[in-house]
């Protein structure tokens, strides 16, 4: 008898959620006292976005992060389109974009309207734009009731990560989005020069055309050094993560 895999929290790990605390307030907060991350990368991740190992961890771990926002949901703007960790885009698997969290992280993301939980795999970059903070799957949206509303509150709490999430990783900036070619190579042109140690690239995303920058060895402080001081007169700076 093959056991059907329900991505939906179940009354044992919605519970766990539901009694964790924060102390003090703020947007987001590490929780000390949970043990570090395991180095496990789930990276190509399972069918689905997650497994019965992944409901199981999430029943018997307690979350190592905790942050808030408002999520969105997303489709693939045409078929075969790949996510940002070199899979195809599924949009009935539970799974989501955020630009930060290392690739391949185990999150439970909760709507703090309706109180509805799904566990959920980063698997994507984004969303670029301003105020939000994670991009739902229209499977992981639904789940979690963002999808009807289109952008609701949430919170996420993290409970697994393939690599550390402090220190390490391969960092960018990305500034767009843009709706001529020409605008992002004038502007990848100028950046070039003004930061000669970096690599600068124009590329063609989904939504109109990008530019990126990549401090040497894609270091994250150099990075968030480039992204704090960048006003750029069009498109949006965004600190993001590369692995």
């Amino acid at each position: 008898m093959t056991t059907r895999l329900t991505p939906a929290i179940g009354p044992l790990a919605a519970l766990l959620v539901a009694s964790l605390t924060l102390a003090g307030c703020g947007h987001h907060a590490q929780i000390t006292s949970a043990p570090p991350p395991p180095r496990i990368a789930p990276n190509p991740a399972p069918p689905g976005g997650i497994s019965e190992e992944d409901q199981e961890f999430i029943a018997t771990h307690r979350p190592i992060y905790r942050e808030e926002g408002f999520a969105t949901w997303y489709d693939a703007p045409y078929t075969g389109r790949k996510a940002a960790n070199g899979q195809p885009f599924d949009r009935n698997a539970f799974t989501a974009a955020h630009r930060t969290l290392p690739m391949g992280s185990l999150l439970v993301v909760t709507n703090q309207k309706t109180h509805q939980s799904s566990i959920i795999r980063v698997t994507d970059r984004g969303p670029f734009v301003k105020g939000r903070t994670i991009d739902l799957s229209i499977a992981s949206a639904k789940a979690t009731g963002v999808y009807r509303a289109g952008l609701a509150p949430v919170q996420i709490d993290v409970y697994k990560t393939p690599h550390p999430m402090f220190s390490g990783g391969r960092w960018c900036v990305q500034i767009g989005v843009f709706e001529h070619s020409g605008r992002a190579i004038a502007l990848r042109n100028q950046l070039q020069r003004k930061y000669p140690d970096s690599q600068v690239l124009e590329f063609t995303g989904d939504t109109g055309y990008w530019v990126r920058i990549r401090p040497a060895g894609d270091n994250r402080e150099a990075a968030e050094r480039i992204a704090a001081r960048l006003k750029p007169a069009e498109g949006d700076a965004f600190l993001t993560r590369l692995d």
